[in-house]
C-alpha cells in the first residue's frame, strides 16, 4: 500500500464532520492484477432517496518542489482510478482532496483550470486547521 499523505487524517475528520461514513481507507481498486489504493470509500445516507451516496477520495498535499509535477501526477492517479470505476462499473464518485489554500493560489491557474476540465475532476476542497470542508467542485455540477 502506497503511504498516507500528510492530510491523510485530516480528511478523514473531515468527511466524518461532514456527515461521511467511512467504508474503508485505503480502498482497492484492482484491475487485471494490478492494485490502485484510493484513500478512502465513504458513504453518506440520502434520506430523500433512501438510499447511499458512495465516494472514493484521493488526498493530495502538492508540497512538492514543483506544483506542475504534482498536479501532471495527481491528475495521471485520477485518470486510472476513473477508468477503472468507469469500466468495473461501480458505484462510486471519484474526488480529489487539496486544502483551500492550494485550491485559491495554485488551481486558478490556466493550466489547472484546463485539466480539471477536460479530465472532469471533481474536488473535495477542506480547510486543514478547521477540519471543515470548504467546497464541493462537482466536474457536472451535481452536490455531493
Amino acid at each position: 500500500m502506497p503511504a498516507k499523505d500528510i492530510y491523510h487524517k485530516t480528511v478523514r475528520e473531515v468527511l466524518l464532520k461532514d456527515g461521511w461514513r467511512i467504508l474503508q481507507e485505503d480502498y482497492e481498486l484492482e484491475y487485471g492484477g494490478d492494485s490502485l489504493y484510493p484513500d478512502f470509500a465513504a458513504e453518506r445516507s440520502i434520506v430523500a432517496t433512501r438510499g447511499a451516496r458512495q465516494i472514493l477520495v484521493e488526498v493530495k498535499s502538492f508540497v512538492g518542489r514543483s506544483f506542475i509535477a504534482d498536479l501532471q501526477a495527481a491528475i495521471g492517479q485520477y485518470a486510472m482510478y476513473q477508468s477503472v470505476i468507469d469500466e468495473q462499473g461501480l458505484g462510486f464518485r471519484l474526488y480529489l482532496a487539496i486544502t483551500s489554500t492550494i485550491y485559491e493560489e495554485r488551481f486558478q491557474s490556466p493550466l489547472a483550470q484546463l485539466m480539471v476540465e477536460r479530465e472532469k475532476v471533481n474536488l473535495l476542497v477542506f480547510d486543514a486547521k478547521q477540519e471543515v470542508v470548504v467546497q464541493w467542485i462537482e466536474s457536472m455540477s451535481i452536490e455531493p
